[in-house]
């Protein structure tokens, strides 16, 4: 009884610090805005200071979207990283993919045009390019090659489904990838650690991830000073965001939402108005 007594006394520092990994204030904060929202919503923050979090329904699988888009960066990054790639190398275009010509500018490219494999990468990160991006996941190995190799790095709930042998079924109900609140803010804080891959590849994901275009939801309640590396994904009844805020109080920021029932595309969007609100909350209470 005595050793029993003990070891849990010994055992209470430890308790101490896992209650005290989870921010309360701000989860019941945040709770009280999300309340109501007319749809599934997920939402996961770190303190990259403190160590302390929120999730709430952080461990649910969303539709990525366009957020889809980081794990095919992670999947040509470590090609790149391993020599069968070259950042710089050109690529011919064979006018074989076209997915959205209307938002597209790879879609327009003239066949046989060479571009920069580096371009493509900025095309896809920066504005989305929905075409490129399904080059570039062909050439990072496919989905399957992309999903083994995040299982090796122990993400097992982000997936590529799109044009993914074994994934139909999935594709159907989460679209072209799938993710959890909890597991893309972890992507994103290895990244900012540089622990995926190297230090050296992480960093240069980093400033890929810095140059968005679609900076009216999340992006537009951060100053413009403030250091971002974000990427955000939208479908008809899914809209969300991830981000990595470096301010003076830096923290990991995603909100993903499903079976939305505002699915219109303008600037008053309910998710969309939720996302800039929830993103001015953080970055108050963080640089308060």
């Amino acid at each position: 009884m005595k050793k029993v007594l003990i070891y849990f006394i010994c055992l209470l520092p430890v308790i101490k610090t896992f209650a005290q990994q989870k921010d309360k204030k701000l989860e019941a904060t945040v709770s009280k805005l999300i309340e109501g929202f007319n749809g599934q919503i997920g939402v996961y923050v770190k303190s990259l200071k403190t160590g302390r979090t929120i999730s709430i329904n952080g461990d649910t699988v969303f539709p990525t979207a366009s957020i889809v888009k980081v794990p095919i960066l992670i999947g040509i990054m470590d090609r790149i990283n391993k020599n069968e790639l070259n950042y710089h190398q050109k690529l011919v275009w064979y006018d074989t993919l076209n997915y959205d010509p209307g938002e597209d500018i790879v879609a327009y490219l003239k066949p046989q045009t060479e571009i920069e494999l580096s371009k493509v990468m900025m095309l896809m990160m920066t504005i989305s390019d929905n075409t490129g991006s399904l080059w570039l996941q062909r050439i990072a190995g496919t989905g399957t090659r992309i999903n083994n190799l995040l299982d090796s790095m122990g993400y097992h709930a982000t997936r590529v489904n799109s044009r993914t042998p074994g994934r139909e079924a999935t594709r159907a109900v989460f679209g072209w990838g799938q993710t959890t609140p909890n597991e893309m803010g972890k992507i994103f804080e290895d990244i900012v650690n540089g622990k995926i891959i190297n230090k050296e590849v992480s960093d240069k994901m980093l400033r890929i991830m810095s140059r968005q275009y679609w900076d009216e939801e999340a992006l537009s309640s951060i100053p413009p000073t403030v250091f971002v590396a974000s990427k955000n994904g939208a479908v008809n009844a899914s809209r969300s965001e991830v981000l990595y805020v470096n301010g003076k109080h830096p923290y990991i920021f995603s909100v993903f939402t499903k079976n939305n029932k505002d699915i219109s595309w303008e600037h008053d969007n309910e998710a969309w108005q939720l996302t800039r609100k929830l993103s001015k909350l953080l970055w108050n209470y963080f640089n308060e």
